[in-house]
């Protein structure tokens, strides 16, 4: 009966060990942290980045859909922000910082490889006129600020891999 139990616990800790899905307090401790990071991104958005007044966007199409789509979208727009464009060497390297630990965190805990996400509609029409690199850069702002807004309130996606 001993050696039952044992053999029981043993394999037991060997399948909690070795699966792949995450611990739930390594799951509330990268949550806290993109958390974290999204909103003194966004707090650095809303001091650094002056938004011309009366400027709006189209519904976002932006489908965050764990930690993989939130990267590509995040990577996107950041792609499209014009280094030069004043107040946004910060920006850039946060938005760099919070999809390099989501990502980082993806490849150690999801083991499902994805193929990649299609280019959100919005960020299609930017692409197309990357000519007027200021307004894309703020346009592609604006976006990061919107999915990030959407990231906060739906934090329960990133457990989705």
């Amino acid at each position: 009966m001993d050696s039952t139990l044992a053999l029981l616990f043993s394999l037991l800790h060997v399948l909690s060990v070795c699966s792949a899905a995450p611990l739930p307090g390594e799951v509330v401790k990268m949550k806290s942290k993109v958390k974290w990071m999204a909103e003194q991104l966004v707090v650095r958005l809303n001091k650094d980045v002056q938004v011309p007044a009366g400027l709006t966007l189209g519904p976002p199409a932006d489908d965050s859909d764990g930690p993989y789509s939130i990267v590509a979208v995040l990577e996107g727009y950041n792609s499209l922000i014009c280094d030069t464009f004043n107040g946004v060497a910060q920006v850039k390297l946060d938005i760099s910082s919070l999809t390099g630990y989501l990502d980082q965190w993806r490849q150690g805990h999801c083991s499902e490889q994805r193929p990649k996400p299609s280019v959100p509609g919005p960020m299609q029409e930017l692409e197309r006129r990357k000519e007027f690199i200021h307004t894309v850069s703020i346009e592609a702002l604006m976006r990061v600020k919107e999915t990030l807004r959407l990231l906060l309130d739906n934090l329960d996606h990133l457990e989705t891999c």
